[in-house]
C-alpha cells in the first residue's frame, strides 16, 4: 500500500474516532466506555446485523431491497463506532493491527495453497 493511500486511511480513522469523541463527551458517556462494556456493545451490534441476514438465500443487496439495506447500513456503522471507540480507548491503532493481522494471514494462508479453498489453515495445513 503505498503511504498516501495509508495516510488517506489513517486520517480518515482518526477523524471517525474523533467524530465519535466528541459524540461520546457531549453526552457524559465515557464514563460507561469500558473496554469490557465496548465489546459487550460491539457484540450485540454484530448480532443485530446478522439478524438482518437470518432466514435469506445470500443476502444480496438485490435480496435485502431497498429499506432492509439502509437498516443494514445504519447497523454495520454501529460495529464500527464501537469498534473504533475501543480501540480509542485501548490506544489501539487499527490501520496498523490490520497490517499486522495481513502478515500473520499471508502466513497462514499462503495464496498459491488456498486460492479457491474456504477450509480453514489447519484443514489443509497437512494436506
Amino acid at each position: 500500500m503505498s503511504s498516501a493511500v495509508e495516510q488517506g486511511e489513517q486520517g480518515d480513522l482518526a477523524r471517525l474516532r474523533e467524530l465519535v469523541r466528541v459524540f461520546v463527551d457531549e453526552r457524559d458517556w465515557d464514563q460507561f466506555h469500558t473496554p469490557k462494556n465496548l465489546s459487550s456493545a460491539l457484540s450485540v451490534e454484530a448480532a443485530e446485523l446478522l439478524e438482518h441476514f437470518q432466514w435469506l438465500q445470500t443476502g444480496r443487496a438485490e435480496e435485502l431491497g431497498a429499506d432492509k439495506l439502509v437498516q443494514v447500513r445504519h447497523e454495520m456503522a454501529d460495529v464500527l463506532v464501537y469498534l473504533v471507540r475501543l480501540a480509542d480507548k485501548l490506544d489501539v491503532d487499527l490501520m496498523a493491527a490490520v497490517q499486522e493481522k495481513m502478515v500473520l494471514n499471508r502466513a497462514k494462508y499462503p495464496a498459491d495453497k488456498v486460492r479457491g479453498d474456504a477450509r480453514k489453515y489447519h484443514e489443509y495445513k497437512d494436506a
